[in-house]
């Protein structure tokens, strides 16, 4: 399994809006479609922290490298640096 990419739930937003667009329907509402289609399904995380409280992001979990590559290059610009990590 690749790397999450880590996102706000308003740059979710935006993102999923542009994706609806550009898949079908299908595609968006079965993660099983969307693993297929695009290499990735979504999840929801939430962290705890002493400091903050309970932080709630959304994760594009994929599993094919190549897919990931393509999507970083088709939909960069709803994505900042901080979304791309390590973990």
């Amino acid at each position: 399994m690749s790397k999450p990419i880590i996102l706000t739930h308003s740059k979710w937003g935006k993102l999923r809006t542009r994706l609806t667009t550009d898949y079908s329907p299908s595609v968006m509402m079965l993660s099983y479609r969307m693993k297929d289609k695009l290499g990735f399904t979504v999840r929801e995380h939430t962290e705890w922290s002493h400091q903050y409280g309970s932080m709630t992001d959304i994760r594009l979990d994929f599993y094919n490298e190549s897919k990931r590559t393509m999507f970083l290059l088709k939909y960069s610009e709803y994505l900042d640096k901080t979304g791309i990590t390590d973990s």
